[in-house]
């Protein structure tokens, strides 16, 4: 059986608190490796995390991103190669735009955009206001 993490577990096991929860889910981790369960995090629970991790604990951008990647890289969740690529760009498009782009590429789905910096971040079409005469 294959397992999905919600955004309360991945925040807990991003910040480590609090310690019982965080230990009780990284135990839970490991009896799912010993009993040969893969464990994934979506595309939405990252961008969740994301959000919850700056909203309700003061964590900037560039910390909650770097938090969700090590946990993506650890070996200890499956995270699809694009989100996973998504969560390492260094594009000027934000996470959430980025995880996005990635998910629609999965999907195999161009993005329509109206957001320049999402247009230029993947394979995209940026929607434009006609120009006035």
């Amino acid at each position: 059986m294959s397992l999905g993490l919600d955004t309360s577990v991945v925040v807990r096991l991003t910040l480590g608190e609090p310690v019982e929860l965080a230990g009780a889910a990284l135990r839970r981790l490991g009896r799912a490796r010993a009993d040969g369960e893969s464990v994934h995090v979506s595309d939405i629970v990252l961008a969740e995390a994301y959000v919850a991790l700056q909203y309700h604990y003061s964590i900037p951008k560039a910390d909650a991103v770097g938090f969700l990647r090590r946990l993506s890289e650890s070996g200890m969740v499956v995270v699809h190669p694009r989100t996973l690529a998504a969560l390492q760009s260094s594009s000027a498009a934000g996470l959430a735009d980025r995880l996005i782009l990635a998910r629609h590429e999965i999907e195999g789905w161009k993005t329509l955009t109206c957001d320049r910096r999402q247009a230029k971040a993947g394979q995209a079409e940026l929607i434009r206001a006609p120009r006035r005469s």
